[in-house]
């Protein structure tokens, strides 16, 4: 015969009784999962609101004030100007409207210039470094040291390259491959403009070339090997296969890059200093030179003010433009 023996039962624990003497202990109440990302982004957009925001506010109002050096120090109590600076800012036939009018010109050459080189120079060193080779990791790293390189020691060094008398650019042109009938002067005049450009290019390619690497990573093996065999050489595949492949990629490296050599100030300012040449006066840097140097903070202030809703434009145009037309899935 067999016996079944049931366990008893366990008691339910007893809940200890709270001490009127100590106190009601308190729970610690955990965030609800869904207010935890939230949670999370507090700190970073604390921080943006302190380091951008803020400032962008308050140059905000100093555009709509007289402010000139003799209010810096109480700034807040400077005289209201109203759109009086921003009409002074887009009067073109006055001499302030006008040479922003021309810095503005020569920051959208300039941009699309930089731009453009540094997506081809990019784009051309990651295809050519996709294929396995003896070496690849030792160019990938050697192509990456102009990103790593902090600016002003890199900027730095070009403005020692372009010394006419002792530099290594006319070394290398007039002296040793005898270009040129004198050594030209390539920090002032007309030259100003190529050797900004040189350095913009040096710095900002290996950026776009890592970009364009990664997405390449992306790109299935598959489409090349189907390429392949129907006939497609490599300039059809490039143009068949990766680029329309590369296109999200694509699209954001271009407007990021735009965006910062737009915006670029160390560049001019280390390459070149307070006074630029006129070939080479980018809008952030005659916006500068218009606050701290003429010490009207308040004109200064408005063309930053207009500077910020043009690029604010182009962003959205730009965007309304690349995502027109896109498949809800790549969206």
């Amino acid at each position: 015969m067999t016996i079944t023996v049931t366990p008893p039962a366990e008691e339910p624990a007893l809940r200890a009784e709270p001490d009127p003497a100590a106190g009601t202990p308190r729970r610690r109440r955990r965030p609800h999962p869904a207010r935890l990302p939230y949670l999370l982004l507090l700190p970073a957009l604390l921080l943006e609101l302190l380091v951008h925001l803020v400032p962008m506010l308050i140059g905000a109002v100093m555009s709509f004030k007289e402010l000139t050096q003799f209010h810096i120090a109480h700034w807040t109590d400077a005289p209201w100007a109203g759109p009086d600076n921003y009409a002074v800012s887009v009067d073109f036939h006055a001499p302030v409207g006008a040479a922003l009018l021309r810095s503005f010109a020569t920051t959208c050459v300039f941009t699309l210039s930089s731009v453009a080189l540094c997506w081809l120079l990019g784009t051309a060193a990651a295809l050519f470094l996709q294929e396995s080779f003896r070496g690849r990791g030792l160019l990938r790293t050697l192509f990456l040291v102009p990103y790593a390189l902090p600016v002003y020691a890199a900027v730095i060094t070009w403005a020692f390259m372009f010394q006419r008398d002792n530099g290594l650019v006319n070394h290398v042109l007039h002296d040793q491959l005898g270009i040129g009938a004198t050594a030209p002067f390539w920090l002032i005049g007309d030259n100003g403009f190529w050797a900004l450009l040189a350095v913009s290019v040096w710095r900002g390619w290996p950026f776009a070339f890592l970009i364009v690497m990664a997405g390449l990573q992306n790109v299935p093996r598959d489409l090349y090997e189907a390429a392949a065999l129907d006939g497609a050489g490599t300039w059809r595949q490039i143009r068949h296969v990766t680029l329309p492949a590369l296109r999200p990629v694509n699209q954001v490296l271009v407007l990021v890059l735009f965006l910062w050599t737009f915006n670029d100030f160390n560049t001019p300012f280390v390459l070149f200093g307070k006074a630029a040449p006129e070939s080479a006066d980018l809008i952030s840097l005659h916006i500068y030179q218009s606050s701290f140097q003429t010490w009207n903070f308040g004109t200064g202030s408005a063309m930053s003010v207009l500077l910020l809703l043009f690029l604010l434009l182009v962003t959205g145009a730009y965007l309304l433009l690349t995502t027109r037309g896109r498949k809800p899935a790549d969206a």
